[in-house]
């Protein structure tokens, strides 16, 4: 399987993912046979990794990484005769001020990698589709939820989250291709004006005779939801779980809205020097 995870560099393990691997084994369970990665283009830092790994059954498989997308890792199956390989999961560790989140999301999708002797070409020759949370857990702070409440909750979330990206990427010249930092500076004033500071509040986002709504502490201008936000998101947004998304899981709702640039990244034949 493969893990997509958001860290500052390729090749290394955050704090959080090692924190992860030390909770359910997982550290001990793999060991990377071999690493490779992406050439640098026009002196820019490294896009892609890929690491063949080995389980304690001695099975080999891979792993994807991508620079930009730290919380998330690729998994996929052994190759064939042929390098035909199948992508088998997305695994997701994304921390806040207060906990985690942690999930496996079932993809289904082929690819194909050939491998020299100091490089690997791969290719990615089918859609990679998202099926379902299969697994998860979440840690608020001193509480750990597993288990079936754990996928029920965060399967609620990918909902919202997807729901929130596909209007946000409907929205008039949305900015593609950016950073984290820039994704969140761009989105935060409109998607939460209450919680910026003046000068960077939409323009008319209040209005005479607007109603205010109070939850989560904050009080919400409901007449500025209603002029922006659709009919499934307005509740979201003024119960303040919009909010506690973007607050617990800002670097998932980073990757889901970035999803279609992340899958031509994948889709572009890759070539990959050994580094180990």
């Amino acid at each position: 399987m493969y893990i997509l995870v958001l860290s500052q560099c390729m090749g290394c393990a955050s704090l959080l993912d090692k924190a992860g691997q030390a909770l359910d084994g997982s550290a001990f369970a793999e060991k990377t046979i071999a690493a490779y990665s992406s050439a640098k283009r026009d002196g820019a830092r490294v896009d892609m990794e890929i690491r063949e790994i080995e389980n304690r059954a001695g099975e080999h498989s891979y792993i994807i990484t991508l620079r930009q997308f730290p919380a998330m890792k690729i998994r996929c199956s052994s190759v064939d005769e042929s390098g035909d390989f199948s992508l088998t999961a997305l695994d997701y560790l994304g921390g806040n001020p207060h906990g985690w989140n942690e999930y496996r999301l079932d993809l289904h999708g082929q690819g194909r990698i050939r491998i020299g002797e100091r490089a690997v070409l791969l290719s990615i020759t089918d859609e990679i589709e998202p099926v379902q949370i299969s697994w998860g857990r979440i840690r608020r702070y001193d509480t750990r939820i597993t288990g079936t409440e754990a996928l029920t909750n965060l399967r609620n979330r990918r909902e919202r989250i997807a729901a929130l990206c596909e209007w946000m990427n409907s929205r008039e010249d949305p900015p593609q291709g950016i950073e984290l930092k820039e994704f969140e500076s761009y989105w935060k004033p409109i998607l939460f004006p209450e919680l910026v500071a003046k000068k960077k509040k939409p323009a008319g986002w209040q209005q005479e005779g607007d109603k205010w709504n109070r939850a989560e502490d904050i009080r919400w201008n409901t007449g500025y939801t209603e002029r922006v936000f659709p009919e499934l998101l307005a509740p979201i947004r003024n119960s303040g779980t919009m909010l506690r998304d973007w607050e617990e899981a800002i670097d998932w709702m980073y990757i889901e809205y970035e999803w279609e640039r992340i899958m031509a990244q994948l889709s572009q034949d890759t070539l990959l020097m050994k580094r180990k």
